[in-house]
């Protein structure tokens, strides 16, 4: 007889991503997104490019789904927006580690977008309330097949294109806070463990999405992505 406790309702299935090259599938324990982390995109969005240091916002695990086939446009929103990102995959334990040691927590990279329903995300900012409503909602973060990839990335070009009109054309170089950077702060303050997923921040040129449209993009050494928007 089973000794393992019953659930009061069904229990859903635990997020993944696909590998690429393998039929293995990564499980999404957590979503860390990092904010204002490329100068060209913080002075778009009126902050300070400064080197002040890397703020985090989440995302749920279910909120990742793969960049291919369609995208649902989300509810409550006139102004959806792109957000090409880096995404690191983190594949052992990191607790308080230097950048040296979070560089060798790395599993991996991924190409991903940070939807934002910006409409939402700046009434937030105007309240002082926080930008989950903005943020957080279902498949707000495509993303594509994860790359087994051990080391740190310090370059390559990220981009993003609507209907072949490329919008967001940056160098993973132009980062504030590296990926070592980031994962070294977020191990401050939270235990990392595999599974985990980190958004890096997005270059300049954010801009709407509208049901109907093709976006395509990726990470020079990493992958790229193409998906429609929902026209439902």
């Amino acid at each position: 007889m089973s000794t393992e406790p019953g659930f009061i309702v069904p229990a859903q299935a635990r997020p993944t991503a696909p590998v690429a090259g393998s039929e293995l599938v990564w499980p999404i324990r957590r979503v860390l997104c990092v904010g204002r982390n490329y100068a060209d995109h913080a002075r778009e969005m009126g902050a300070d490019p400064d080197r002040e240091p890397p703020f985090f916002f989440t995302k749920p695990a279910d909120a990742v789904i793969p960049a291919s086939g369609h995208v649902a446009y989300p509810p409550l929103t006139h102004d959806l927006q792109h957000e090409v990102e880096l995404v690191v995959a983190i594949g052992r334990e990191t607790v308080n580690a230097s950048p040296d040691e979070a560089a060798e927590s790395i599993f991996g990279y991924a190409v991903g977008v940070d939807l934002t329903r910006r409409d939402l995300q700046n009434e937030a900012k105007e309240l002082r309330r926080p930008w989950d409503w903005g943020k957080s909602f279902d498949q707000s973060a495509p993303i594509s097949p994860l790359v087994p990839l051990a080391g740190v990335l310090t370059s390559g070009r990220i981009w993003l294109s609507v209907n072949g009109d490329v919008r967001q054309d940056g160098d993973v170089a132009d980062m504030i806070w590296g990926v070592p950077e980031i994962i070294a702060f977020a191990s401050e303050s939270i235990r990392l463990l595999p599974g985990d997923l980190v958004f890096t921040g997005t270059p300049a040129g954010v801009s709407t999405l509208r049901r109907g449209d093709a976006v395509a993009g990726g990470v020079a050494g990493v992958g790229e992505f193409s998906f429609e928007v929902s026209q439902d």
